[in-house]
């Protein structure tokens, strides 16, 4: 009953991570080729192939393994670092209006 329960989770995060992987492919071939050099990022050949091998790996291997982990660090790379910054670039990230260090209420002048 328990090794069923555990198998059944190991079956949702499987779904989960190829959904995650899958998410970051097709995001990375939404974008321009020129926007992954302006943002000063690896080229959009690159992380198509790198994100599509974490898609099959995740698809045919599961979660058990070396190449699922790579698999889910590229993706995490890329949508912590590069998708933020195609994003500024292509026009589509938040509109930054004032100082870095303005709260949501105005700017922090440090309890002055």
């Amino acid at each position: 009953m328990l090794v069923q329960g555990f198998n059944t989770i190991w079956a949702f995060v499987s779904v989960g991570l190829l959904a995650f992987a899958l998410a970051a492919f097709v995001n990375a071939a939404v974008h321009r080729e020129d926007a992954y050099r302006a943002a000063d990022k690896q080229n959009k050949g690159f992380w198509l192939i790198i994100l599509g091998l974490a898609v099959a790996v995740n698809l045919f291997l599961g979660v058990w393994g070396f190449l699922p982990i790579l698999g889910l660090v590229a993706t995490i790379v890329y949508f912590v670092d590069v998708r933020p910054a195609l994003k500024q670039v292509s026009g589509r990230g938040p509109r930054r209006r004032g100082s870095s260090s303005d709260g949501p209420y105005g700017p922090y002048n440090g309890g002055r």
